[in-house]
Parts: structure tokens; C-alpha cells; sequence
């Protein structure tokens, strides 16, 4: 049987058997709008408060204090799973002015050490289309992106990458890569007004094969797991 790490995202984890596949690399791939981040936020502050599994946020794009502001936005006490080390955020820090290569070898480290430092067992990167700032070459931005989520997975933890992409029903991946080197892969759509999340694939798991609706509440995303979008509604 294969373990489970728990999102305790109302609904998620009943179209996933339980969870994602624990130590599992997962790609959250969609448009602007569709609520990457809150979802990947709200599956490390869930992993401290409800399970009490230290996770690592990493954010590319934006800062510390910008990701602890949305979390608060939800009443999500951060502060408080900080102290106990139960969650960190780090800024991945990358220059045009130094080799990029280099560079992303030291952030490994860096990630790394902190995931081992708390004992993090969830890890979330947001997101790997900033790479696509400072590689511009696409052969070595894809071969980045593949050594970048191929060494993470040696770290054990169960992994969550965002992804922003064009958006529509066949979209799944800003460079073509990601999707290939992950575990599983949650696609994430928005047609104004309505938002919904379809598994696209996920290993070892008998996951739902539809489309269920996603809402944003006051107490963070849930996944209406019993409703279903229809594909023609998705743009």
C-alpha cells in the first residue's frame, strides 16, 4: 500500500485516495488566477497545524514577507508554526550576474540544509517558471528544471512545484519539462467566474478522473469532490 501525506485541503484528498504519494514530486500547473500558490501555501501550514509535519516554503518570485501576508489573509497563525519550527519560508536568491548553473547548485544546498535542519517532510517551490528569468537557452532551462526536481526528490520530502502556463485543458507545463520528471501532476483552471482542479495523472494512486469545481473560502481552498465541471466550461 502506498503512504500518503494528507493535504487536509477539504475535498482534495478524497479525489487522491488520501493524500499525494509520500516523497512524491507534484506539479501544480495552471493560469494566473487559479490559485497555485494558495493551495501549495495552505498544503505546508496545513502539514504543521493538522499533522504536525514540519514543511519548507520556497518562493522564487515572491518575498517572505509578501507569502506570510497571503497566508495571514486566511487567519493562518504562521508565526506561531515558525517558532516551533513546524514551517520556514525561504527566498530563493538568483542574479543575472553570476553563472546560473552555480548559483542554483548553492540554493540546493541551502534548501537542503533547512529541510534538514527542521526535519521538513514537505517542501513546495513557487515557482519553477521563474527559472525561465535567467536561463535562456532552452535546452539548459530544461535540463535545470530536470536536475533541479530530480535532487529535491532526494531529499524525501513529498514536493509540490507550481507552474504558470498559458492556461487551457492541454496546458500542463511552461517549458515542456516539468510534467515529464514529476510524480503527478494537478491541473489547476480558471473560467471566470469558476475555478476548478482535475488529476491528471499521479502514481500508484486510483485517483478521481473528473473535474471537480475549487473554491476559495475564508479558511483557505476546498475542492468540491462530489460536483463535476464539464470540459467543454474549460477555456
Amino acid at each position: 500500500m502506498v503512504e500518503r501525506t494528507a493535504t487536509g485541503i477539504e475535498g482534495l484528498d478524497r479525489i487522491l485516495e488520501g493524500g499525494f504519494p509520500k516523497g512524491s514530486v507534484i506539479l501544480l500547473s495552471g493560469g494566473s488566477g487559479t490559485l497555485k500558490t494558495i493551495l501549495a501555501t495552505q498544503f505546508i501550514y496545513n502539514g504543521g497545524k493538522q499533522f504536525k509535519e514540519p514543511g519548507v516554503f520556497v518562493t522564487v518570485e515572491e518575498s517572505a514577507k509578501n507569502i506570510g501576508w497571503n497566508i495571514e489573509s486566511f487567519g493562518w497563525d504562521i508565526k506561531s508554526l515558525e517558532d516551533k519550527n513546524l514551517m520556514k519560508i525561504y527566498r530563493l536568491k538568483l542574479t543575472p550576474e553570476r553563472d546560473i548553473k552555480a548559483q542554483i547548485d548553492e540554493e540546493l544546498k541551502m534548501i537542503s540544509e533547512l529541510v534538514q535542519k527542521i526535519g521538513a517532510k514537505r517542501l513546495v517551490i513557487d515557482s519553477t517558471t521563474a527559472f525561465g528569468i535567467w536561463i535562456k537557452e532552452p535546452g539548459d532551462l530544461r535540463y535545470m528544471i530536470f536536475k533541479f526536481a530530480s535532487e529535491l526528490k532526494e531529499l524525501g520530502c513529498t514536493t509540490l512545484l507550481t507552474a504558470e502556463t498559458k492556461g487551457g485543458r492541454t496546458d500542463f507545463s511552461a517549458f515542456g519539462v516539468e510534467e515529464f520528471v514529476v510524480d503527478g501532476v494537478l491541473a489547476l483552471y480558471f473560467s471566470p467566474p469558476n475555478r476548478s482542479v482535475h488529476v491528471r495523472k499521479m502514481r500508484g494512486t486510483n485517483h478521481s478522473k473528473k473535474v471537480h469545481p475549487l473554491e476559495i473560502t475564508k479558511a483557505g481552498i476546498e475542492v468540491k469532490s462530489k460536483d463535476e465541471v464539464l470540459w467543454e466550461s474549460i477555456k
